[in-house]
């Protein structure tokens, strides 16, 4: 991992004379199954059309003011500018999963929604694969274009797509034959088995297809637009939830229904960034000479991911050990309310992440300008924010958890079973806020051996042990509370390590 880090490190180049922090992670607490991100702030800037960096014709041109508005606009104004985009992305993001649990939930059964669950150490394993081009071509292409070498940009393209290709053909091939053996070990029942099958052999059919859309809308993201990756990203969504209620209620296809129109809606947009790609006035565009793999392209983008790719294998360690532990101690109905609440997180965090997209750039630029009055106030302002939004989950959750489950699912039994399970990891939500926001300090300020040391501690250390040991004493109440005592322990341990660094900036005495 550290040599993975220090790999990193060395793919950095300068802005206006102040060092771009070149890795950044982004994790979601209580594993939600969200995908780790690793951006160079090149790519982290290129996220938002506020900053204006374009990429076109085969040229960049660069507005010199905007980088310098970083350092010298007001930080709330910034925030708000960089991260209200980011927010509307991530959102729009976290609605693929909770509209077809709310589909699915009411339209087939509570059953199906524990067998949608049981699916989720799979889907991260196939997210993990996924991660490991789409996450490293993202940086490669970034660094490439910040070179000028706009050759091996469009080779990137190319040997994404073909990366791609044969890794999410090569995993749909190995799972088929073993799906029901794999479903059974993470936690499925002979009531559940089915669903969670025939939901998994249609994504199954579709993974290439969710490889290539993921890995090219990282590559037009990085690559200057953004804002297309962002539409795409929202058509996806839309398509997705017109197609869900009419395949489930409509055509009565169940579950399966679920499945196809997320494949479909992802096809869809998968033919609209190809038809983008093909257009040659693109600096980044789809060339015949672009698509034969190149051995030191391969192994720069790979090297990358390998990062993201070992922590999505951790997340999915941990949704089995979650899964397994709640069907031995209380059956399917705690797997398919821990689905629920799993997505009801997913809700929160993904506001949290915007916000801290919002803020990296941000941090970043005045930390390699040693503005730090100004790194500390972004930071401050960020935190108060986040904490706010997990506070109010909380208190929502804690208020009202039987109005907000019952969006998912008419079934009192599985309600009250939620509710139990809201009430427990909900306790102590508002310190997510703050431990995601720190952690991302330290990636805006360069420091990725301590965020990576902050996000592995929680689950590995604090969370994994939690939910081996707690449940044998306290069965389902063990799982339940393995997940806010591990967020509580990395809060602590993160707010240590978050005071020192403050502490030290203060100690500089430089002032924005």
């Amino acid at each position: 991992m550290i040599q993975l880090v220090r790999m990193v490190k060395k793919i950095d180049y300068r802005m206006n004379g102040s060092e771009a922090s070149c890795l950044g992670i982004v994790r979601c607490p209580n594993s939600c199954g969200v995908s780790f991100q690793f951006f160079c702030l090149r790519d982290i800037l290129g996220l938002f059309p506020s900053f204006s960096m374009i990429f076109d014709t085969g040229y960049i041109m660069s507005t010199q003011k905007t980088p310098l508005v970083l350092g010298t606009e007001p930080v709330g104004k910034l925030l708000k500018q960089y991260a209200l985009p980011a927010i509307v992305a991530m959102t729009a993001s976290s609605l693929y999963n909770i509209v077809d649990s709310i589909f699915i939930g009411h339209g087939v059964g509570m059953l199906a929604i524990a067998g949608i669950t049981l699916t989720f150490p799979l889907m991260n394993l196939a997210a993990a694969f996924g991660s490991l081009v789409g996450v490293g071509a993202s940086t490669v292409v970034s660094v490439k274009l910040g070179q000028k070498d706009y050759k091996n940009a469009n080779r990137v393209l190319g040997n994404v797509l073909v990366l791609n290709i044969i890794l999410g053909i090569a995993f749909s091939v190995l799972c088929y034959p073993f799906l029901d053996p794999i479903l059974y070990f993470f936690g499925a029942s002979e009531h559940t088995l089915s669903y969670a099958r025939d939901f998994m052999n249609i994504i199954l059919i579709g993974n290439a297809i969710t490889h290539m859309y993921l890995g090219l809308n990282a590559v037009i993201r990085s690559g200057g637009n953004p804002q297309m990756a962002m539409y795409i990203t929202l058509l996806s969504v839309v398509i997705n939830c017109a197609l869900a209620p009419v395949f489930i209620f409509g055509f009565h296809w169940g579950i399966r229904g679920a499945a196809w129109a997320t494949v479909i809606a992802q096809a869809i947009s998968l033919a609209i960034q190809i038809a983008y790609l093909m257009n040659p006035s693109q600096v980044i565009s789809l060339r015949k000479s672009i698509f034969r793999l190149k051995a030191d392209l391969v192994k720069d983008i790979l090297s990358i991911g390998l990062s993201p790719f070992l922590m999505n294998i951790c997340s999915c360690l941990i949704v089995i050990l979650i899964t397994r532990g709640l069907k031995r101690w209380d059956g399917d109905i705690a797997v398919s309310a821990y689905g629920i609440v799993n997505r009801i997180i997913f809700l929160f965090v993904m506001i949290v992440m915007g916000l801290n997209q919002g803020m990296q750039p941000i941090a970043g630029y005045n930390y390699g300008a040693r503005r730090f009055g100004r790194v500390i106030e972004v930071t401050r302002m960020t935190i108060f924010w986040a904490v706010g939004v997990t506070t109010f989950g909380a208190l929502i959750c804690q208020l009202a958890p039987r109005f907000i489950v019952s969006w998912f699912t008419p079934e009192t039994e599985l309600i009250e079973a939620c509710v139990y399970g809201i009430r427990i990891v909900f306790f102590v939500f508002p310190v997510i806020g703050f431990q995601m926001v720190a952690t991302n300090f330290f990636l805006s300020i360069g420091k990725s051996k301590m965020a990576i040391f902050l996000s592995l501690t929680r689950q590995l250390i604090f969370l994994v042990p939690c939910l081996i040991v707690l449940p044998l004493f306290w069965h389902t109440l063990g799982v339940w509370v393995s997940l806010p005592i591990a967020d509580f322990i990395s809060a602590v341990l993160t707010s240590v390590m978050f005071m020192r660094a403050i502490y030290s900036f203060k100690q500089k005495n430089v002032h924005p």
